[in-house]
């Protein structure tokens, strides 16, 4: 059960040959049907929404119930190896933000030499920027090497053709499952009340198409063309033992950024065709994930069911810990060699990137978030 015990019970989406998508629950290498465990309707739908939209007391009688099913031998348990797994929710909006200062002062070394790495509205509010949720796919899905306008030297007129600088940025991705009133903004501590649960994400990103277009409105068509997800989203309840105090942040924040709840021990590891490459870690993150939910609704917008929020890169202050290939060559600067001999700046054809992450379970052990790969094929 290592990883995936009693402690953990992350939900998923699953079908077997011939028959719909349900939802299911993943214990040990064997998935729990719940819509004939719990005899439960609702679990018979091709997504978790609308389980999500039930809210934290039906989250909490559930997950009782799925253990004491788990704990009798009359679950209703298929192979994971005999399952097809799925995107585990309809996404509505999908929000990405850039909370590592680590990552975000080394990608302004990288695009803005000699100026100041990080802007000056950094340090006092989560920097996000609105993806495109209808490309949100699940860990697994080859991702065509997108095409679009590049500069490749700067004193050239840009071109069209396929993306040369291609990345990865492993994050952490926070599902909502109740929704808010347009108008009403959440506070930091409403966050259990309103995030489901917890997943891993890739956010592909095209740096040659980025670095040409993000001025002055940010990422558009060098992020938007895919993102990817695991398919198991870890429950909050699962991850009060990985629950720690955040960084010290100064200057202190406004008032409607406040936050008692702090952040999470996530232990992040990053392999480029079986290699590992790096080991970041989420305590390093500057902002918090209640911070993002309180900053992304302080206008008054709201949010669904279905929603999505990411971390941005998680990145560290060491080489091993850094969570891009722009961080890792510095902007293709320096080459990194693969301990089978090869070297990258970027992604080649054929690469696959996979994203792990483990956390302190409440029973002492460790738990998993799964994994979410991804391999670039050409287009």
């Amino acid at each position: 059960m290592t990883g995936y015990g009693l402690a953990n019970l992350p939900y998923g989406v699953f079908s077997t040959p011939g028959t719909s998508r349900r939802c299911g629950v993943r214990f040990g290498d064997q998935v729990l049907d719940l819509a004939l465990a719990l005899s439960d309707p609702v679990f018979a739908q091709p997504s978790l929404n609308a389980f999500m939209a039930q809210g934290r007391p039906a989250w909490t009688r559930v997950r009782s119930q799925v253990a004491e099913v788990l704990r009798s031998d009359l679950a209703p348990l298929h192979d994971l190896s005999a399952v097809s797994l799925h995107l585990p929710f309809e996404v509505g909006d999908y929000v990405d933000f850039y909370a590592s200062e680590y990552h975000a002062s080394n990608v302004g070394k990288i695009f803005r030499p000699g100026a100041q790495p990080l802007t000056p509205n950094w340090k006092h509010l989560p920097i996000g920027y609105h993806g495109r949720a209808g490309t949100v796919i699940v860990s697994g899905t080859d991702i065509k090497r997108p095409h679009g306008q590049r500069k490749l030297t700067p004193d050239a007129a840009p071109t069209y053709g396929p993306s040369v600088r291609m990345d990865f940025e492993a994050e952490i991705g926070f599902v909502i499952g109740t929704g808010s009133e347009l108008g009403s903004p959440l506070t930091a501590a409403d966050f259990e009340e309103h995030v489901f649960g917890v997943c891993l994400v890739n956010d592909w990103s095209s740096r040659d198409l980025q670095s040409w277009e993000y001025v002055p409105l940010g990422p558009f068509l060098g992020k938007s063309f895919a993102t990817s997800v695991s398919p198991w989203i870890v429950p909050l309840p699962a991850l009060s033992a990985a629950r720690i105090p955040a960084p010290a942040q100064d200057p202190e924040p406004l008032a409607y950024l406040k936050d008692a709840s702090g952040t999470f021990d996530l232990a992040l590891e990053i392999s480029l065709n079986g290699h590992v490459i790096g080991t970041p870690s989420f305590t390093s993150m500057y902002w918090t994930p209640a911070q993002m939910l309180a900053h992304m609704t302080v206008n008054g917008a709201s949010v669904r069911t279905g929603d999505f929020y990411a971390s941005g890169t998680v990145s560290g202050g060491t080489t091993d810990q850094l969570g891009c290939l722009l961080e890792l060559s510095w902007g293709g600067a320096r080459p990194f060699t693969l301990a089978d001999g090869t070297t990258r700046t970027f992604l080649e054809d054929g690469d696959q990137i996979t994203i792990s992450a483990t956390a302190p379970a409440t029973d002492g052990t460790r738990l998993s978030l799964g994994e979410v790969k991804g391999r670039l094929v050409s287009s």
